[in-house]
């Protein structure tokens, strides 16, 4: 069985061998009968584990959520991904251009997961040159535009986005964990829902232009300072998904990073988990789409890197950044 899936303009397909089909309820909304796909996934019978000496490492992490994930080559030249819980793992074996690849998972109770770690690893790799992010983010979509709230896990990226919902009116929430922003042939900047939405289900097919990006930081106060280009590129770069180190997808992250830095307003907001820091982040950030480029100014001036009085700079680091 093969279906295809269209995700921010991406077709791609997964393939199940019989016995390997998993839920799909997710990716029904971007399910589409059209379009050349971008890569297709294989799921394949059980496998365990791969001959002592075939797998070269050259990266390895840990995510909270208690699944660690290995990157490297095989001794045939294939790409590899090994993904481990505490007792299954899976594999993900790719071509040189990660337009086909084969996941083979030693249980059942794990390959569910590892299809959606396989899938978003895949449009990650495979899209990176064709000016699209997947991000690490909560998402809501205020008045037509799509806002991203960034961090490291735990810093309360969808605490803030349920926030906005309870307390900021017209505001609904568009992805809480994974959303793409691509690059529309004018040089703006769309947000798209995905299917990969953490631990809300929120699987949107849908997209918006981009407000702002917005980097959380827990604090014992709520301010809020306007980001310099630098600290907003660096916001972004920590954000997006990627193996940077082969020179094609470093290149297209870069690029498109850089293009998005440039036309993107970035805000730091350091916060707490309360009513009071939505709504401080909300006058701000959304005040380019409702008032004058003169309005702006000032406003920048008065909450951004302008304000000596603050002792903070544009990126909160004590510094002037213009």
């Amino acid at each position: 069985m093969i279906q295809k899936y269209n995700v921010a303009g991406h077709v791609f397909a997964v393939h199940f061998a019989i016995g390997t089909e998993v839920p799909m309820t997710a990716y029904l909304p971007f399910q589409t009968p059209e379009g050349e796909p971008l890569f297709q996934l294989d799921i394949i019978t059980c496998h365990t584990f791969l001959p002592n000496g075939i797998f070269a490492e050259e990266m390895r992490q840990t995510e909270t959520e208690g699944q660690t994930l290995a990157c490297g080559i095989l001794k045939d030249g294939r790409k590899a991904f090994h993904l481990m819980w505490k007792q299954d793992e899976a594999w993900l074996l790719c071509n040189s251009d990660y337009s086909y690849a084969e996941l083979h998972a030693n249980n059942v109770r794990c390959r569910k997961a590892a299809t959606d770690t396989a899938l978003m690893l895949l449009y990650a790799l495979s899209t990176a040159t064709r000016d699209t992010l997947l991000f690490h983010a909560s998402t809501i979509v205020y008045e037509g535009h799509a806002y991203l709230f960034l961090g490291i896990s735990g810093t309360g990226k969808s605490t803030h986005s349920k926030l906005w919902m309870a307390h900021i009116g017209n505001c609904r929430l568009l992805n809480d964990d994974n959303p793409v922003v691509r690059m529309a042939p004018d040089g703006t900047f769309l947000v798209y829902g995905t299917p990969w939405s953490g631990k809300t289900p929120c699987y949107r097919n849908e997209c918006h232009p981009l407000g702002a990006i917005v980097k959380l930081r827990q604090c014992q106060e709520n301010r809020i300072y306007r980001m310099s280009p630098v600290a907003t590129y660096a916001a972004i770069a920590a954000s997006v998904s990627g193996k940077r180190w082969e020179k094609s997808i470093g290149n297209g992250l870069h690029t498109t990073t850089e293009r998005m830095t440039a036309s993107t307003d970035g805000w730091l907001l350091n916060c707490l988990p309360d009513a009071d820091a939505a709504r401080l982040c909300q006058t701000h950030i959304t005040a380019r789409w409702k008032v004058r480029p003169t309005t702006i100014k000032h406003q920048e001036e008065t909450y951004g890197n302008k304000k000596k009085s603050s002792g903070h700079s544009a990126d909160g680091r004590g510094e002037t950044s213009d």
